[in-house]
């Protein structure tokens, strides 16, 4: 009697594991589900980007700050007669 309750109780959990599997599957590859997917994966590529954009920006500026600080001290250079 304790086996076949042990039996029976092991398939009703493997069978709801089993059917939560399945549904989770079916929305992932439904068009809600994939537009789902494409939306976040064009989010993280956005972030990706606007991170790089700002990353380039600030060396962008720091280099602008270095010529500057290097080539300022004659701000007018004489310039070459011709």
């Amino acid at each position: 009697m304790i086996g076949r309750t042990v039996s029976f109780v092991a398939g009703a959990l493997v069978g709801g594991y089993v059917v939560y599997r399945a549904t989770r599957a079916a929305r992932a590859w439904s068009p809600g589900g994939i537009a789902d997917r494409v939306e976040r994966r064009v989010a993280s590529y956005r972030e990706a980007l606007r991170e790089l954009n700002e990353d380039v920006a600030e060396a962008a500026r720091a280099h602008e700050e270095e010529l500057l600080r290097r080539y300022a001290a004659d701000p007018y250079p004489e310039l070459p007669r011709r």
